[in-house]
């Protein structure tokens, strides 16, 4: 079974680096245990010492409309059952 919390926010470019860094933080400085906020709510996860990391940056310019760019970044794991 598969938990999925998710959340869609529009911020400030200070809001969002003060997210990242917490998420950072957390990542730094805890022994096991990761709390990670989404929207209102707090997930805890248990990565490992190494993790794989993606990121991917797209850039679009349509024949007609603004230009959109985009960052996603992925951090993943094999969770311990």
């Amino acid at each position: 079974m598969a938990d999925t919390t998710s959340a869609s926010q529009t911020l400030s470019r200070e809001d969002i680096a003060a997210e990242l860094e917490s998420l950072a933080n957390e990542l730094r400085n805890t022994e096991s245990e990761v709390d990670v906020a989404v929207g209102n709510k707090s997930v805890t996860l248990s990565p490992d010492e190494t993790v794989d990391y993606d990121i991917e940056v797209s850039e679009r310019e349509p024949m007609i409309g603004d230009k959109r760019e985009s960052i996603s970044i992925e951090v993943s794991w094999k969770a311990d059952e």
